[in-house]
């Protein structure tokens, strides 16, 4: 018996979107631009899974801007959308 995952559907198997298409979503729904900072800020409080930042910053003292309330209610929205929360 030979089995192939060429021709299926593997969309259902999708763990969520991507930052690319949370950001498109809620600037089409919302009208407001997110950061990637915002999206895992805001996946962070809902316990979700965010990948680990590279780009962090070695100095002890950095002040690390916090995600607006609006914007945070929209990406809560999104997630929603998607079903990952």
């Amino acid at each position: 018996m030979e089995f192939s995952l060429e021709n299926m559907d593997m969309s259902e198997f999708k763990k969520g979107a991507t930052y690319g298409e949370i950001k498109a979503y809620v600037l089409e729904k919302f009208g407001l631009k997110v950061s990637s900072l915002c999206i895992s800020q805001v996946k962070r409080k809902c316990g979700l899974e965010v990948g680990e930042n590279y780009n962090l910053v070695k100095s002890e003292n950095v002040k690390v801007p916090t995600c607006p309330p609006e914007k945070e209610k929209a990406i809560m929205a999104v997630l929603k959308y998607f079903n990952m929360i």
